[in-house]
């Protein structure tokens, strides 16, 4: 039965989203469009692109498991302030987006906003960005696509690998319809990549982050380690607050 549960619970247990009414008027510190695309399966996918005079280029942002764009737009302001316009969407049944969630549906939305910003910046202009559910997301747009870096913030070597984690006596990799295997899309990335992870991580292990580390292109990746660090506090820390700023120069 729990095995059972684990199978039909999944997505409750993997995405935790947060709703808005459709007529929910964001309010953030700096510039921003609202955008709404729709799909060709007829999902609507809410987002905010974030606007400054003269950006240093665009951010691509992919957001964690947890909450809506009343959260993350707030929290991709870090961003902005450092110069950058920011693009953040919500993935499908988060916020104002709907649609039917799929692994699959995950990676064609990505791609259909990369798409977006390429009729309006070069793609040397474009950094990814994942957090956290996000990273795996970003990881494969980056395999299929040319974007000047990718960054990942608490990123996972695959979901299996973390449900492994979580779940030690089951056998999560049969049952588990989200693989997100971001340790084979990493192979194919030929931009500069950075990876941040937190020592002390209770959502997704260190160790995951450390062995996509070691699958990931040597020449061009780099690990920054935050110690004491866990997931959702990062920027608190100074290590963090400086490789970010490194990474984007």
């Amino acid at each position: 039965m729990i095995t059972a549960s684990l199978y039909f619970l999944q997505e409750k247990i993997l995405f935790l989203p947060t709703t808005l009414d459709q007529d929910y008027q964001f309010d953030f510190n700096y510039d921003f469009e609202e955008l709404n695309f729709e799909t060709n399966d007829g999902a609507k996918l809410n987002a905010i692109h974030f606007k400054i005079e003269n950006p240093k280029g665009i951010i691509l942002y992919f957001h964690g498991n947890a909450g809506d764009l009343l959260r993350w737009g707030t929290i991709a302001e870090f961003f902005v302030e450092k110069q950058y316009d920011v693009l953040v969407m919500d993935y499908r049944s988060y916020g104002k987006s709907t649609g039917k969630l799929s692994e699959e549906a995950f990676y064609n939305d990505a791609q259909l906003f990369y798409d977006y910003l390429l009729k309006r910046y070069d793609e040397s202009e474009i950094t990814l960005y994942g957090r956290s559910l996000g990273t795996g997301i970003a990881t494969y747009l980056a395999s299929n696509n040319n974007p000047k870096r990718l960054i990942l913030e608490s990123p996972y070597y695959s979901m299996v690998d973390v449900a492994k984690s979580r779940f030690p006596f089951f056998p999560v990799k049969p049952l588990l319809k989200y693989k997100f295997p971001t340790f084979q899309f990493v192979q194919n990335v030929s931009c500069p990549i950075t990876i941040v992870h937190g020592t002390n991580d209770d959502v997704v292990p260190f160790n995951s982050a450390r062995k996509l580390f070691e699958v990931a292109p040597k020449s061009q990746t780099k690990f920054i380690t935050v110690e004491g660090g866990n997931h959702n506090n990062l920027i608190d820390f100074e290590e963090f607050r400086t490789g970010i700023e490194s990474s984007l120069k």
